[in-house]
C-alpha cells in the first residue's frame, strides 16, 4: 500500500459511540428534513401519499422529561416511523405546553425559596416574566430530550401553547362555541384554589385519604315551629363545622319517620340574622347514614349545589378568594377556615349547641400542581357545556368510527364523557 493510501485511513473506535452515532445521524437527518410533511406529497411514482398524523401531547414546561416521556414518545416515534416505510405522508406534530396553573405554582414556589418573594412583590408585569424565563429555560431542555431520543418530529412546525399561531386558534375556537351556544359565563361551583386564586378542573384536583372528624351539632328550631311535646333542635353531622356558617336549609329524607314531622318547619341560624328551612330529598340524604339529617350549603359543597337547584335554595358565599371568611360569615369574619372551623365548634359548645364528634376518614381533595386543599366554592366563571361535545364523541366510539386500543379502556371513556360535567375554562 503507498504512503498517500495510508495516510487516507482512518481508524475504527474499539468500542461502538452511540454518543457520537447519535448526534451526527440525527443532525444527518434534520438536515435533510426527512422528518418534514408537506402537504400533497407524493411518492416516487407520482401518487399522492396517504396522511398519517400524531400530535404529540405537549409536555408542560415544568421541569424535565422523565421516563414516562421517554415510554410514550418512544411509542409515537416507532409509529411513525413505521408508517413513513410504508409509504405515508407522516407528520409528527411537536409542542410544548405553558401549563398556566402547573408553571405558576413552581414559579411562585422557587421564587419563595429562592429570593423569599411572592407574585404580589413583582406584580403582575414581573411574574409574567419570570414564567416567561422559565419556559424558555425549560423549553430548550425538553426539546433536547426529544432529541436525545431521536424523536423524528417535524421540527419545523413546532409550536407553543401561547404563542401567536396557538393563541390566534384559541380566540378563534372560543368565539365560535360562544357564537354556537356552548360557551357561557355562569355562576356555578368549582374547585377553588385559595393559594394560586384560580378555578382548577376536575382533572387537577386529587383526593388524599384524610384522618378527620364527623362534628355533630343541633339546630334549633324558631320558636313558632316549636310544639308542646316535640323537639326544639335537629341534630346534623358534618366534616366541616365552618360551612354551617353559609348553611341554607336541612335536609331529611321524606320516608324517613323520625322526621315526618318536621317538614316544612323552620330552624333558627345561631350565630346569624337568618332562618333555614327543613327540606326533603331522597337523592342527597340516606336515612342510614349519620343522623339522617343533613346540613346543605349549596355554595359550597358539590351534593349540596345540585340539592339547591333542585329546591331554589339561596346560595350564600363566606369565602373570599383567598380562602379568608367573608362579611357572610358575620363575627367570623376574616379568619382563615381552620380559624373558623376551631371558632364555630367553640362558639357551637358556648351556645349549648355542640353534640360531640366521632373519627371519620375522609377524601379531602387538594390540588394537583400546589397541593392546596381546594375548596368547592360559588363562582362567577366561563363554561363549556359538554353534553352537545360529549354526545358526538361517543356515538363515534360506539358505531365503530373511532376505535380505542386496548378495548378494555371504552368503558372507563363511556363513563367519563357520559358523567361529565360542564367545563369550567377561566
Amino acid at each position: 500500500m503507498s504512503t498517500d493510501a495510508t495516510t487516507n485511513l482512518q481508524e475504527l473506535p474499539s468500542q461502538y459511540d452511540h454518543e457520537g452515532a447519535q448526534q451526527r445521524w440525527y443532525k444527518f437527518w434534520e438536515e435533510r428534513g426527512y422528518f418534514h410533511a408537506e402537504v400533497g406529497a407524493t411518492n416516487a411514482a407520482g401518487e399522492k401519499k396517504p396522511p398519517f398524523t400524531i400530535v404529540i401531547p405537549p409536555p408542560n414546561v415544568t421541569g424535565a422529561l422523565h421516563l414516562g416521556h421517554a415510554l410514550n414518545n418512544t411509542l409515537q416515534d416507532i409509529l411513525c416511523r413505521q408508517k413513513r416505510m410504508q409509504g405515508y405522508n407522516v407528520l409528527w406534530m411537536p409542542g410544548t405546553d405553558h401549563a398556566g396553573i402547573a408553571t405558576q405554582a413552581v414559579v411562585e414556589r422557587r421564587l419563595l425559596e429562592e429570593e423569599k418573594k411572592s407574585r404580589h412583590d413583582l406584580g403582575r408585569e414581573g411574574l409574567v416574566e419570570r414564567i416567561w424565563d422559565w419556559k424558555a429555560q425549560y423549553e430548550k431542555r425538553i426539546l433536547g430530550q426529544l432529541k436525545q431520543l431521536g424523536a423524528s418530529c417535524d421540527w419545523q412546525r413546532l409550536r407553543f401553547t401561547l404563542d401567536e399561531v396557538c393563541a390566534r386558534a384559541v380566540r378563534e375556537t372560543f368565539f365560535k362555541l360562544f357564537s354556537d351556544g356552548k360557551i357561557y359565563r355562569g355562576k356555578r361551583l368549582v374547585n377553588w384554589d385559595t393559594y394560586l386564586q384560580t378555578a382548577v378542573s376536575d382533572d387537577e384536583v386529587f383526593h388524599e385519604v384524610t384522618k378527620g372528624h364527623f362534628w355533630h351539632f343541633s339546630y334549633p328550631f324558631v320558636a313558632e315551629d316549636v310544639k308542646p311535646g316535640e323537639p326544639e333542635f335537629v341534630t346534623i353531622a358534618t366534616t366541616r363545622p365552618e360551612t354551617m356558617l353559609g348553611d341554607t336549609a336541612v335536609a331529611v329524607h321524606p320516608d324517613d319517620p323520625r322526621y315526618k314531622h318536621l317538614h316544612g318547619k323552620k330552624l333558627q341560624h345561631p350565630f346569624l340574622d337568618r332562618q333555614i328551612p327543613v327540606i326533603t330529598d331522597a337523592i342527597l340524604v340516606d336515612m342510614e347514614f349519620g343522623t339522617g339529617a343533613v346540613k346543605v350549603t349549596p355554595a359550597h359543597d358539590f351534593n349540596d349545589f345540585a340539592t339547591g337547584k333542585r329546591h331554589q335554595l339561596v346560595e350564600i358565599n363566606i369565602l373570599e378568594l383567598d380562602g379568608r371568611l367573608n362579611a357572610e360569615a358575620g363575627e367570623f369574619k376574616g379568619m382563615t377556615v381552620p380559624e373558623a372551623r376551631k371558632a364555630v365548634k367553640a362558639a357551637l359548645a358556648e351556645k349549648g349547641l355542640e353534640r360531640g364528634s366521632k373519627p371519620h376518614t375522609l377524601q379531602l381533595p387538594h390540588c394537583q400542581r400546589c397541593h392546596t386543599v381546594v375548596e368547592p366554592m360559588i363562582s362567577t366563571q366561563w363554561f363549556v357545556k359538554m353534553e352537545p361535545l360529549a354526545k358526538p364523541a361517543l356515538e363515534a366510539v360506539k358505531d365503530g368510527r373511532t376505535q380505542i386500543i386496548p378495548e378494555e379502556w371504552v368503558k372507563t371513556y363511556d363513563h367519563w364523557l357520559g358523567n361529565i360535567q360542564d367545563w369550567c375554562i377561566s
